[in-house]
């Protein structure tokens, strides 16, 4: 525990985290709040269901980086004042609209989402040494676990209780308050070190205020690096959407909740023990192991207790998987270009398990559940391969920028050459 102790003495992060962890869980009631409003709400059925929440994630992923850019040019607060005023305008009217207006709006409302999870991790990496980032970045996965176990739940207990008025009345007050409590919060998006290393370069001539050219940090390494966040995704995905057709098949629906709550709290214990470790590992390694490791479950049957037991290994190592990718994005990137890099990589996890859901879904209605599990772990091991000589080729251009040691005043000076 000693570890975790130092870390949340630290000035800032303890706030920073359970701020994060609290504006978390409305973001993740946004997709089950749309299905179920469109789906049964409007009686339209899940796939126009389904078109609404695609539509709202391609969204999402192309703004995460926009706003990621945007923050690291103008700062934070501007990009949340806007952020935060189209999601109260979106969630306080989608109630009323027809489908065909819903569905044309839920581009932009995902375009401009509230953009919590790669704000909180860039204002982490700000406030957290570079020594101390795994453990910080493997406590924020685990809180990143926890909203996700509420948020839903919380969105299906709204719809159910209240109705769609009242349930989505309240995702629009809790988006306001995630906005609103950010904004006054503040956190800073580089460190003191890092701010001194960029006005040490402007004075050298290197041009430290204007934006870095992409070729400058959006390098092979850090393509594979998202590629392999992807892979993440895709295999967790597609190991729960088995999970849940393998339990419906057997007749076990009732104890889907169980079983997904103990593979979260698997991932949950590997993220604990992960952080507490003296070094860390290669994201490829985690992700790899994660991807092997899922590929036997489904040989153990339907029976819902054996899946569980058997996706252990698995899910011990989903908060370090997802958490390894982070740090070393944060550590790979100069501090001016965070912002928009962990947009990147919140789109590479979107990207991922939107990827995911339609292989997994035709394994499943093909040849079953069982070989939807080894298709999900092959796929991840290959990504994983794929990305593997890229990043062994250019590991050298893609090492630890760090305040004073070459990091951004390199890339600085670079770019006004």
């Amino acid at each position: 525990m000693e570890p975790y102790r130092r870390l949340l003495a630290l000035p800032g992060v303890r706030t920073l985290l359970v701020v994060g962890l609290l504006a978390r869980i409305p973001t993740t009631a946004v997709n089950i709040t749309l299905t179920l409003h469109v789906a049964e709400s409007m009686g339209l059925g899940f796939t126009k269901a389904g078109l609404v929440t695609a539509a709202c994630t391609v969204g999402m992923a192309l703004g995460s980086p926009l706003a990621g850019r945007f923050a690291d040019s103008y700062g934070l607060r501007p990009v949340l004042l806007v952020t935060t005023a189209a999601q109260a305008l979106f969630w306080a009217t989608a109630w009323a609209m027809p489908f065909p207006v819903l569905l044309a709006a839920a581009v932009p409302a995902g375009l401009l989402g509230l953009p919590v999870f790669s704000v909180v991790r860039q204002c982490l990496a700000a406030l957290v040494p570079v020594e101390q980032r795994r453990i910080a970045f493997s406590l924020d996965s685990m809180l990143v676990e926890l909203s996700y176990m509420a948020g839903p739940a919380l969105g299906v207990a709204g719809m159910t209780a209240l109705g769609s008025g009242a349930a989505m009345g309240i995702v629009a007050g809790g988006l306001v308050g995630s906005g609103t409590a950010l904004l006054l919060l503040n956190p800073p998006l580089r460190s003191a070190e890092e701010d001194a290393a960029e006005e040490d370069a402007a004075g050298e001539g290197g041009g430290a205020g204007g934006r870095l050219p992409r070729r400058m940090w959006l390098t092979p390494s850090l393509v594979t690096l998202l590629g392999t966040a992807a892979a993440a995704t895709f295999v967790l995905t597609a190991g729960e959407l088995s999970l849940v057709a393998a339990m419906k098949n057997a007749g076990d629906t009732a104890w889907t909740g169980l079983a997904i709550g103990v593979w979260c709290l698997y991932s949950l214990v590997g993220g604990f023990v992960y952080g507490g470790l003296p070094r860390g590992f290669s994201p490829l390694l985690l992700i790899g192991a994660m991807g092997l490791f899922t590929v036997p479950v489904g040989l153990v049957g339907d029976d819902w207790r054996w899946l569980v037991v058997a996706l252990l290994p698995a899910g011990l190592l989903c908060a370090p998987g997802l958490s390894s990718t982070v740090e070393t994005l944060s550590r790979w990137v100069p501090a001016r270009a965070r912002g928009e890099a962990m947009g990147l990589h919140g789109t590479a996890l979107l990207v991922g398990g939107a990827v995911s859901a339609p292989l997994a879904g035709a394994v499943i209605d093909g040849p079953g559940p069982g070989w939807a599990f080894a298709v999900a772990g092959l796929v991840g091991v290959a990504m994983v391969l794929l990305a593997l000589p890229f990043w062994r080729r250019s590991g050298a251009d893609a090492g630890p920028r760090e305040p004073g040691k070459g990091g951004d005043r390199e890339a600085a000076a670079s770019a006004a050459q």
